[in-house]
């Protein structure tokens, strides 16, 4: 089976892939290449799986959001009409610049160019951005009485160790604290090895 039949073969069955566009070359120059695309909702699944530690800051909208918009709108002397465009990018920019200064809140880069109109500038800056990671958000939720969560757990260390008497279960294993956050918190440990 040529790997142009298999791609086809397994995508009509997953069902995952709307377009699928393939080339194969045998020149040097090119080698094979495939190039997929994939649905939206796909799309849209694969961003909001990679994280929440993004490097964004917490934002709470106030409470006259719209008429501040359109007072950033008279002063540029751009319409604040419902169902108004932006014209070009020069508009775009200044709007949003204005915006940025006036609400310490700036639009991603990834998302300038959803800013199509007035209203859509409205509902990002009434949009809220919490940063609080879930683990985070754990602390102040109310949790049932069979699950505890324990925030500040304890590392084994056999020199502090008083539970097992500084021996281990695991004795030609180290415990290795890598991550800068926790090194000055948590103490690692360094097994004894008995063959190099």
């Amino acid at each position: 089976m040529s790997l142009r039949k298999y791609i086809k073969f397994f995508i009509q069955k997953h069902k995952t892939w709307q377009i699928v566009t393939s080339t194969y070359s045998t020149a040097a120059a090119n080698g094979p290449q495939l190039q997929v695309r994939g649905t939206m909702k796909n799309m849209e699944k694969s961003i909001a799986s990679k994280g929440f530690l993004r490097s964004q800051k917490s934002y709470s909208p106030g409470s006259n959001i719209v008429e501040a918009v359109h007072a950033i709108c008279d002063n540029l002397k751009i319409p604040k009409s419902i169902g108004y465009k932006l014209k070009n990018l020069e508009e775009k920019f200044r709007i949003l610049d204005a915006c940025y200064k006036n609400f310490q809140h700036s639009v991603p880069n990834s998302q300038v160019h959803e800013m199509q109109s007035i209203d859509d500038v409205v509902q990002f800056y009434e949009t809220p951005v919490n940063t609080t990671t879930p683990y985070d958000a754990l602390k102040t939720m109310d949790l049932p009485e069979n699950l505890h969560i324990q925030y500040d757990y304890l590392r084994y260390h056999p020199d502090t160790d008083t539970k097992f008497k500084g021996q281990t279960a695991f004795p030609k294993s180290s415990t290795l604290v890598t991550g800068l956050k926790y090194r000055g918190k948590y103490e690692g440990h360094e097994a004894k090895r008995s063959w190099p």
